[in-house]
This record gives structure tokens, sequence and C-alpha cells, in this order.
């Protein structure tokens, strides 16, 4: 990994990180999720599971620690490894289906850490009904920081490919 991608990547998780305390008032809608995707299909799936740690771990630094952070690992991880795999696939994707990930990231999420509270009570359809809400805030909120960030960021990304390959 080249200077210019570690620098990338470090934007990506300050943003989040800072996007997620900031809209931590808001239940369930912050930019990590959409910038994991985005991540995962510019630069890889390898980068997109490093970003998904660096985002968890620093941002529950300052939200709080707890069981869940494994969940949040293992879900936000996933979420990159096959946004990185539909990059792979890049010519014959496009944008729509960057939001239709988006989409479902949101609700996969949800189910994923629905299993903190199995693991941690023995009960899971509950707990999942009750949340479905809030993965549905996740799964708007995740379309909304697509589509103001990944302009932006395949612009940096393209710029970079232009001047290195």
């Amino acid at each position: 990994m080249n200077t210019y991608k570690l620098t990338l990547l470090a934007l990506l998780a300050t943003l989040a990180v800072v996007g997620r305390y900031v809209f931590q008032f808001l239940p369930n809608i912050q930019p990590v999720t959409a910038l994991i995707i985005i991540c995962g299909f510019l630069l890889g799936p390898i980068e997109a599971i490093i970003l998904a740690f660096l985002v968890t771990f620093l941002s529950n630094m300052l939200l709080g620690l707890g069981i869940w952070t494994v969940w949040q690992i293992i879900a936000w991880a996933i979420i990159g490894l096959i946004s990185g795999l539909f990059g792979k696939k890049k010519k014959s994707f496009s944008f729509p289906i960057l939001i239709v990930i988006g989409i479902v990231s949101g609700y996969f999420y949800g189910f994923i850490i629905s299993l903190t509270t199995y693991q941690i009570t023995g009960q899971f359809w509950p707990y999942y009904f009750a949340g479905l809400p809030f993965d549905t805030s996740h799964a708007i909120g995740n379309v909304i920081f697509m589509i103001f960030f990944y302009p932006v960021i395949s612009h940096l990304y393209k710029n970079y490919a232009k001047n290195h390959y």
C-alpha cells in the first residue's frame, strides 16, 4: 500500500469517525457504512476491512466500547469485503448498484448487531424486529451519505489513478 492510498484511507477514517460522532444524536444515521462501501468499491476489500476496524475502534473509544464493538467490526468488515468484491467488477457496476448495496447494508448491519443481544440474552427475533425502524433509517442514511460522498471520493481516487498508474 503506497502513501497516497494510506492518506486516502486516513482521510476516510477521519471523516467516518467525525461523522459518527457528529451524527450520534440521530439514531443509526451516520456515514460509516457508506464510506466503507465506497472504500471497498474504489480501493479494495482489504482496505475496506482496515477502514472498518479503524473506524469502529476509534469511534467507540469516543462513544463507548463494549461487546457490540466486535459485532460492529464483523458487520462493517463483511460489508467492506462484499463492496470490495463488487468493486473488482467495476466495469459492470454503476452508482445505482452502490445505492442498492447501501440499502441492503443498512439492514444487514442491523441483523448482525442483533446477534449481540442473542449472545447476551438468548433472544434474537424480538430485538431484531424492534430494530427494523432503526435499520430503515440506517439504510436511508447510507443512500444520503453515498450521494454526497461518492462523487468527491471517486474524483480523488480517479485523480490518484490517473497520476499513479
